[in-house]
């Protein structure tokens, strides 16, 4: 049986310590957020913060950024499209919010 031949992109640790470092700050920011109080905004910014996390898990520590730009382009329309629900919901959410508090 022939073994595929898998790409080395390198064993610099350095970026993924980086990237850690980074991931631990977010998810700090995420707590903070959540402390405050920032009412309606708090999710919003929890969500926004979130993102930026998962974004970079996929570049760095999936190895999207070696990936083919096919994958890429497919990936970014399922974003968003994913992107898109969660707005929609949200108008939805704060439209009815409002129109319940304003009669």
């Amino acid at each position: 049986m022939s073994e595929a031949i898998v790409p080395r992109h390198g064993l610099n640790s350095r970026p993924y310590l980086l990237v850690w470092i980074g991931l631990v700050a977010l998810t700090a920011a995420t707590v903070t957020v959540a402390r405050l109080n920032l009412t309606a905004f708090a999710a919003l910014i929890s969500i926004g913060i979130a993102t930026v996390k998962a974004g970079l898990v996929l570049i760095f520590f999936m190895h999207l950024k070696y990936e083919p730009l096919i994958l890429k382009v497919m990936l970014g329309i399922a974003l968003l499209a994913l992107s898109l629900i969660i707005l929609l919901t949200f108008s939805d959410v704060w439209y009815r919010w409002g129109a319940h508090v304003h009669p």
